[in-house]
């Protein structure tokens, strides 16, 4: 019997999933794109907006970030922000036209010192009528009681690439750690942000991993961020790919393409990187079933396509913004 794709499953086998990969490009985007029309209006784009709340000196060792305390990017480390200047932002994301804020500190893991300080940005901004989302690092069970009882919607939490490729990336957490922080939070009643990043020098096999990992996870990410690595310089996987080349844009759309498939119903979202993607390239990873974006010309550390870039986008491909209820806009 041939089964539904838009019908999420939580049994694919890692065959499968690279079997997907290997499709040709035109049959994997009709696929991709026939799912997510089944179950979203592909001509709905969810903004978002995402702020660092806490900028520099992570403990963590992720060879990819610039916060990182363990490499030297030139960054500055900085403190929590002040509540009402996170405020201040917020309304600034509302009134750009975003519907959810996203606040991001550069941790290994929440502080419990910290905890009241949070739950009060979380609370204002929710206040605002904004979804709210905060990426933190790990949480214990009871921190993630705390977020939910503030009014997190979100969390974000991204297991970043496939488990056999992980040590290659960072060493100072296990992907046992990050699966265990996704359970606090589902266990508290949060929904889940959680995906990737892709071009680090993985192999399509990694790729395949990640979205394996996800797919197969007790309930798939709500919201599900491709992105694409911003190499920096003084981190060792910037400095790699600087010398061995960025990922190739059609397997960038693949990866899309196949989150799109083995997660019917995430949020895809095009996340870091996109500053640095053609028009034709977003259009495509439109096609292939993103619906999802961050606007504002900053993502934490990184470079993001200004307002009137993203406005000319949208108006290119007759596309328009996402409205807040999120069941009145998927196709029944």
């Amino acid at each position: 019997m041939t089964r539904d794709l838009a019908m999420p499953r939580h049994d694919w086998t890692l065959a499968e999933v690279e079997a997907l990969f290997d499709q040709p490009f035109m049959e994997l985007v009709f696929t991709a794109a026939d799912v997510h029309r089944r179950t979203f209006d592909p001509s709905e784009v969810q903004l978002s907006r995402l702020l660092s709340i806490k900028t520099g000196g992570c403990a963590e060792n992720c060879g990819y970030c610039s916060q990182s305390a363990s490499f030297d990017t030139g960054l500055k480390a900085e403190k929590l922000m002040d509540t009402q200047a996170v405020l201040a932002e917020a309304m600034a994301a509302k009134a750009g036209g975003a519907d959810r804020f996203c606040m991001g500190a550069a941790w290994r893991e929440l502080k419990d010192r910290d905890t009241p300080k949070l739950a009060a940005m979380i609370s204002g901004v929710k206040a605002l009528g904004l979804e709210t989302c905060a990426t933190l690092g790990m949480l214990t069970a009871d921190q993630a009681r705390q977020l939910k009882e503030a009014g997190l919607d979100y969390y974000n939490h991204n297991l970043d690439t496939g488990p056999d490729y992980y040590a290659d990336v960072v060493t100072t957490r296990t992907y046992q750690d990050r699966l265990d922080t996704l359970r606090h939070v589902r266990d508290a009643g949060m929904s889940t942000c959680c995906g990737g990043i892709v071009g680090m020098g993985e192999a399509r096999r990694d790729r395949a991993g990640l979205l394996h990992a996800l797919a197969t996870l007790p309930a798939h990410p709500d919201s599900l961020p491709v992105n694409a690595l911003v190499p920096v310089s003084g981190t060792p996987l910037g400095d790699q790919v600087k010398r061995d080349g960025e990922i190739d844009p059609i397997e960038f759309v693949r990866t899309v393409a196949v989150a799109r498939i083995v997660c019917p119903r995430s949020m895809v979202r095009l996340s870091a990187g996109r500053e640095a993607m053609s028009p034709e390239m977003q259009a495509l990873c439109f096609l292939a079933g993103a619906n999802s974006i961050f606007v504002g010309d900053r993502l934490l550390t990184t470079a993001n396509p200004d307002a009137d870039a993203d406005t000319r986008l949208f108006a290119k491909l007759d596309l328009r913004p996402m409205v807040m209820d999120r069941d009145a806009a998927r196709l029944q």
